[in-house]
């Protein structure tokens, strides 16, 4: 897994949802393969996303 995500639990101050919303960007990219979006995948990566940060803030 990418060792460049930052570990957010137990940030002082807390995440901000901009941190997260980095973070599962990250995420959705390592995982998929996909660096830059094309116009056929850009709605699939931007769900994903959306996914995985809604996922982030409910874990913290």
């Amino acid at each position: 897994m990418c060792r460049n995500i930052t570990t957010l639990r137990g940030l002082e101050p807390p995440a901000t949802p901009a941190e997260i919303d980095a973070a599962a960007r990250q995420y959705v990219r390592k995982v998929s393969g996909v660096q830059a979006p094309s116009a056929a995948t850009a709605d699939a990566v931007e769900r994903a996303v959306r996914s995985v940060a809604e996922a982030t803030a409910a874990l913290l």
